[in-house]
């Protein structure tokens, strides 16, 4: 099985709420659509923070100066078009003003499985019957704005 890393980020804008994208894997037209956060996989030689950085840049349109963290880790095996993986993730934490998503720098692969972008607030998060990755993302959040 492939190992992949990858650098993730909890976006927050300026009302607290966090950024999320709504995908699917085109490979499995019955499979039900999860949420999950800005962020993608390493390029070769480059380091976690700079692959938050260019993953936002790439899935938002948003330049970020900086993340702070990584505040979460986790690794985790799941099948993706077809491929299974081994991902290790690393979260980083980023605040803007609230943004208009920008898609001009999604690759063909996003373009297929990104469906939609929502900021959620915490209460919205903890509430949800759909799908978010993480599975313990309203805790992060809730973590980050308590200052923690």
């Amino acid at each position: 099985m492939p190992n992949r890393r990858a650098a993730r980020v909890i976006l927050f804008d300026e009302r607290d709420r966090v950024l999320l994208f709504r995908g699917i894997d085109s490979t499995r037209p019955d499979a039900a659509p999860w949420w999950f956060t800005p962020g993608g996989g390493l390029e070769p030689g480059e380091t976690p923070r700079d692959a938050a950085l260019r993953e936002v840049l790439e899935e938002t349109g948003v330049r970020l100066p900086s993340v702070s963290g990584p505040v979460f880790e986790q690794e985790m095996d799941f099948t993706f078009e077809g491929e299974p993986l081994h991902q290790y993730e690393q979260f980083f934490v980023a605040h803007v003003d609230r943004v208009e998503i920008n898609s001009a720098g999604w690759s063909d692969l996003e373009k297929r499985m990104m469906l939609e972008s929502r900021w959620w607030p915490l209460d919205d998060l903890k509430s949800t019957s759909e799908t978010v990755y993480p599975h313990n993302l309203a805790e992060l959040v809730r973590a980050q704005l308590d200052g923690h």
